[in-house]
């Protein structure tokens, strides 16, 4: 069979909007199975609670700046990712993320298949509703998928001793 070059215009990529706030534009084509490629977009502001998931994912900032919870070896600890920098979380470390700036963060994202589609549906969540944050029903369906995918979330508790308040 012959492979195929794909290639995705700017002007035909689809934007998922998260519920939290995120705004994820796959970039791969949907029928990868290796991996994703996103690009993603933090609003000034949004914070991305913490959670954790057996997928590792590689950010590559291209503008803005946002804090980026991660594991080190004295436990989690916010650090400041700007233009141009490069983090990587290895599959099962705990991270969040929240952009306290005045401008949006965007980074360029690389993480398997598997959590891109995790991604998809969980993007579809925040079209059903209409309201500025999710509903309990919505929260509820983001807790099913997270575990059928194997993902840990981090409690309303967790979440605020690392200083990130859930709505």
């Amino acid at each position: 069979m012959i492979q195929v070059t794909q290639i995705v215009k700017d002007d035909h990529r689809t934007v998922l909007d998260l519920p939290d706030g995120a705004k994820m534009e796959p970039l791969s084509p949907s029928s990868e199975d290796a991996y994703c490629v996103i690009r993603g977009t933090i609003p000034p502001g949004v914070s991305v609670p913490l959670h954790s998931h057996t997928d590792a994912e590689s950010f590559y900032v291209l503008s803005g700046e946002a804090g980026a919870l991660v594991e080190t070896e004295g436990g989690l600890e916010w650090q400041i990712l700007g233009q141009g920098d490069f983090l990587h979380i290895p599959g099962g470390t705990k991270h969040a993320w929240r952009n306290v700036s005045r401008e949006p963060m965007s980074a360029l994202i690389t993480c398997t298949a598997k959590l891109g589609r995790a991604l998809r549906e969980m993007a579809h969540l925040t079209r059903e509703s209409d309201a500025q944050f999710p509903s309990r029903a919505a929260i509820q369906r983001l807790a099913e998928i997270s575990e059928r995918y194997g993902y840990w979330l981090g409690s309303r508790e967790e979440n605020a001793a690392v200083g990130i308040v859930l709505a």
